[in-house]
């Protein structure tokens, strides 16, 4: 329910329409309803007080000719007046009851018609006090006057005779007046609940109008998106909606012209980069050849042209190594690249990109340092990538290391293995930790290459992580060097969801800076644990920050 009601924009518009137009006309309805029974009631006292002055002034015409001294013997005339009041009347209503009563005089017996009504219960005292106290005063009670139980309305009035005041009460049945406010309380709802369902039906049907062809844009943009550029919106008429129509189908006609035109750049662009490649290859190949004649020769030579040798044969080296990444990166971008995934100890792995490595740290005065678990560290990888990957992060880590230690550490738990490569250099300002993944990017221009570089390394990494469906993340900050994380899960095609070791260290301080669009969130300060804050994967989901399993590890430091 929560997720339809999320989702349909007509079932919301339906729902508040129901909702809003059930308290107007309910509210409007109870207005009504008691404005009816009030006319009602206002109609019924108006003709009980009109039936109330006629009978006073009869009675008191009757009773006024007794003085006092025959007051015992007013009786009979007391009975005569009640049932002339409540039979003789031409407008008699059924079921009215006349009640004479002299409170002030008990000698004189009660009289009502019909007779032998018990009428006192159904006097309040409140209305008796107001009576025999001289004014005229009603309320309605419910009681059985041997007619059934039943509403009345009750009015009562003085009546002034020569020998003191007696009371004259008339009792009026209100059945007729409820049912027929009954019967319009009835109608007033049965109208409001038609009208509701109404209003429902019409909200509905027009929003039907208005969400049918967002409902179709929509389907058209979701085909659009998966890859059917042909797909159209139907335009009917010239209304507001046929003109979002057409604009939608001019916005796809030029999105279409647009992404043709860029596919067709993309195609000429990895075809132009894989044909420059191999074509560069047969040339590079003759002059490897006789560059390294000369290069074998070089100590025949003069210093200068020895010194020339070695640099051709550098170079040579370096842009053999720049086409083999150019044929890399054109694989992965026409989609060609394979992964073949196989059981592998990664602790190997990582102990043979340190060993091949050791000789440039040396010469750099980097010292390294290696961390990995005792035991075998296995996962479905593609050895050959990972290795990649490896050397070009431990390579840059010692290039940027300003002679302080790289430190590389191997970290495993139940769904995933990850690496951390971690150096003490100049760091990376705010916002270059994704930028370092760039092609060809450098945080500094004017640095000179130590490992002879092509500048696509860290791109084919990122690449060869995704193909795994791991991570390859980078933190920095300035004078604090930088770390960069592999994370890969244990068994190919699994989803990860958090990583064994923390991208930030453990030993970083945060310093407060400006936000920077698109960069990581971390919550950590000066001495945080690793169980302290959360950090954003690459997929943009929040991940926890989890400490590496707690197996024997072994520290190498070269």
């Amino acid at each position: 329910m929560h997720q339809t009601w999320r989702r349909s924009l007509q079932l919301r518009v339906v729902s508040i329409t129901l909702v809003a137009s059930s308290l107007l006309v309910g509210g409007f309805a109870v207005l009504v309803a008691e404005r009816i029974t009030n006319i009602l009631l206002d109609n019924a006292t108006a003709d009980v007080k009109e039936r109330l002055e006629n009978g006073r002034n009869y009675a008191e015409s009757q009773i006024s000719v007794y003085p006092v001294s025959y007051a015992p013997k007013l009786g009979a005339t007391f009975e005569a007046t009640a049932l002339y009041l409540a039979g003789n009347d031409p407008e008699q209503v059924a079921g009215v009851v006349v009640a004479l009563q002299a409170d002030r005089y008990p000698s004189i017996p009660a009289a009502t018609s019909p007779a032998r009504v018990d009428v006192g219960p159904m006097i309040s005292k409140e209305l008796r006090e107001r009576v025999v106290g001289g004014e005229v005063a009603h309320q309605i009670q419910t009681g059985d006057l041997d007619a059934g139980t039943a509403k009345y309305l009750v009015y009562g009035s003085p009546v002034p005779t020569k020998f003191g005041q007696v009371e004259l009460y008339y009792f009026v049945p209100l059945t007729r007046w409820d049912k027929i406010a009954e019967e319009s309380r009835s109608t007033v709802v049965a109208t409001g609940i038609t009208l509701v369902l109404l209003l429902g039906l019409l909200s509905a049907l027009v929003t039907r109008l208005v969400v049918n062809p967002v409902r179709v844009a929509s389907r058209t943009a979701q085909r659009l998106s998966a890859g059917l550029l042909d797909q159209r919106m139907v335009v009917n008429g010239e209304d507001d909606l046929a003109l979002l129509a057409a604009s939608f189908n001019q916005m796809a006609t030029n999105l279409q012209r647009q992404i043709v035109r860029l596919e067709e750049m993309s195609r000429l662009q990895r075809r132009f980069t894989s044909d420059v490649s191999h074509e560069l290859r047969t040339p590079l190949t003759t002059v490897r050849m006789a560059a390294d004649l000369i290069f074998a020769e070089r100590d025949e030579f003069d210093p200068a042209v020895a010194r020339s040798a070695e640099l051709l044969q550098a170079e040579l080296d370096r842009f053999e190594g720049l086409l083999t990444d150019l044929l890399e990166i054109s694989r992965f971008d026409a989609g060609f690249a394979m992964l073949d995934a196989e059981p592998t100890d990664l602790v190997p792995v990582v102990h043979r990109v340190v060993d091949r490595l050791d000789g440039l740290a040396a010469r750099l005065g980097v010292p390294l340092r290696m961390t990995t678990p005792d035991l075998p560290v296995i996962a479905e990888v593609d050895p050959r990538r990972v290795e990649r990957i490896l050397r070009n992060l431990v390579g840059n880590a010692v290039e940027h290391g300003e002679g302080r230690p790289v430190e590389v550490v191997l970290g495993v738990d139940e769904q995933a293995v990850a690496i951390t490569v971690r150096d003490h250099g100049v760091g990376l300002k705010p916002g270059e930790e994704k930028l370092v993944f760039n092609r060809f990017w450098r945080a500094d221009p004017s640095r000179a290459r130590q490992t002879g570089g092509t500048g696509l390394g860290l791109s084919i990494s990122l690449e060869d992580a995704r193909l795994h469906g791991g991570w390859l993340e980078a933190w920095g900050a300035p004078g604090q060097g930088a770390q960069f994380r592999l994370t890969l899960p244990v068994r190919a095609g699994d989803r990860l969801t958090s990583a064994p070791l923390r991208l930030v260290p453990g030993d970083a301080t945060i310093v407060p800076v400006l936000q920077v669009p698109n960069a990581p969130r971390l919550a950590i300060g000066p001495g945080a644990t690793p169980a302290q804050g959360t950090e954003s994967g690459p997929e943009g989901s929040d991940h926890p920050a989890e400490s590496p399993v707690g197996v024997p590890r072994t520290e190498v430091t070269r």
